[in-house]
Parts: structure tokens; sequence; C-alpha cells
């Protein structure tokens, strides 16, 4: 990332090695094992896998001990999927497919059990339902498809929660209203862009603000680019706030200011 080399993640027992080749990272992989050992641990080569960003099949094969690594074409890191072609539409089906399963557990003894009050009832949606659905939206690259799935999602719990169906040809926009629920698609954007804001006001040093503010070495693929996360949040802030791009980081920066903007973001017009 620019003049940022990041060579590893670190969270508890979670560990990411990253290098820009398969024999630095080997390198980095060799390094590790040794210390491990001599700290008196052990890599789990049955938990490690290998895998290669690159829209295109990289072979990438390393070893710890004389035993090779399964290279995968995606894996699970503090609970969020990152695929091999770097995309995120995988890991929002994962979360949608969570989310539909939860539903279903709680189907019978929660969603339509009669005895238990609406108010119950959406304080399950808001406590279990959502954050299964949304864990990790913050970074989510939205396009209408993904709106769209998530809209579904959301509202086949609420439409359940009312005694209704897409039978009874209720819009959305009403079962909110009555059950007195904010647009999910709402509560994402506004994350995002506050997320955004403490992105800015990160002081130098933080690792979160230094990978935003980098810009990569090396050229982009040929052919149409992919949105990054920057410029989709700065064209959400500029199509949702008004705020342009050149003064983003100013207005962002005022913490009061930017918490007001959010708290006053309106749900997006639309037929739901």
């Amino acid at each position: 990332f620019g003049n940022h080399r990041i060579s590893s993640l670190l969270f508890a027992d979670d560990v990411v090695l990253l290098a820009p080749s398969s024999q630095d990272l080997q390198r980095a992989l060799g390094r590790f094992a040794a210390e491990c050992e001599a700290a008196g641990m052990r890599i789990s080569t049955s938990k490690s896998e290998a895998m290669v960003l690159s829209r295109k099949r990289v072979a990438c094969p390393l070893r710890v001990g004389g035993e090779l690594l399964p290279q995968v074409e995606e894996f699970k890191y503090l609970g969020v999927l990152f695929t091999s072609e770097g995309r995120m539409e995988r890991e929002v089906d994962r979360r949608i497919g969570a989310a539909s399963a939860v539903m279903r557990l709680m189907y019978r003894s929660v969603v339509v059990k009669k005895e238990l009050s609406c108010k119950a009832k959406l304080s399950i949606y808001r406590s279990i339902y959502v954050p299964t659905l949304t864990y990790g939206h913050e970074l989510w690259v939205m396009t209408e498809r993904t709106r769209s799935r998530i809209q579904a999602a959301e509202m086949s719990f609420l439409r359940r929660v009312a005694g209704r169906s897409l039978r009874d040809r209720v819009r959305s926009s009403v079962t909110r209203e009555e059950l007195r629920v904010d647009p999910l698609l709402l509560h994402i954007e506004r994350n995002q862009l506050r997320w955004l804001g403490h992105l800015f006001r990160m002081p130098p040093g933080r690792l979160p603000g230094e990978v935003f503010r980098a810009c990569p070495t090396g050229r982009r693929p040929r052919g149409r680019p992919r949105t990054r996360w920057r410029d989709y949040v700065s064209r959400l802030a500029w199509e949702r706030l008004g705020i342009p791009p050149e003064e983003l980081e100013e207005v962002s920066g005022e913490r009061e200011v930017w918490a007001s903007l959010l708290r006053l973001l309106p749900p997006r017009p639309g037929p739901g």
C-alpha cells in the first residue's frame, strides 16, 4: 500500500501473512514457524491455508515442516469470507444465508408465534437477525443487486412479524411504517458513512486509516475496473449527503457535524 508494507495481520491466535510473491511468503512463513517453535508453539497445518489474490489461477505452493498447505479460492478470517478474486458478493450471499437459517430456527417459536408481542419479536429482530445479516457491512460495496437482496431478506422477516405474505401485495414501506422500523439499507449506509468519518479522523499510525489513505502501487487490470470501497463511499456521501469528494475529509473531520448529518440521513426514495 504505497509506502506502507503490511506483512501480517494478527488477532488473538488468528494470523494472516501477506507477501508480493510465493517465495517471499514462504520465507515469512518459515520465520514465523521458527519463532513459534522457539516459544513452544506449532503452526496447525490442518487449520492453515494458502490463497492468491488474483483474477487468474496462480499456484502458490507453501510448506510448513515439509507439509504442503492446501491452496484455496476463499477463506474466512474473523468471521468474514475473503475470495481470491477480491469480491464481496460471496460474503454477502453467505450472510443472507446465515440470516435465513436464523429465521428458520426461530420461525415457530418467535416469528409467527401469536403469544409473543410484536415488540418482543422486533427486539429479537434487531438483536439477532440484523447483526447476523449485516456483520461486516461497513466495508461492503453496495450494488443494486446487493441492495435488492438485503431488502428481500429484511422484509422476509418483517412481513411475517406483521402477519403478511408477498401475496398481500402491501408495500414494504407501509409494513415498516406500521412496525416503526427504519429501512435496513438506511442502517447500513449510516454505518458505512460513520466508519468513513472514523477513518478520516484517525491519527497517523493507525493501520485502518493508513490503508484507507494509501495508494497501492502497480497497474489496475485492463477492462472495466472494479469499484473500490473508497470510491463507493465517496459517491455515497455525494449522492446521499450532497458533499463533494474534495470537501469530504474536512466535513467528516468535524465529529459532531458529521454525526448530525448522519442522524438526519433520510431513507432512499424508491418503490419499496
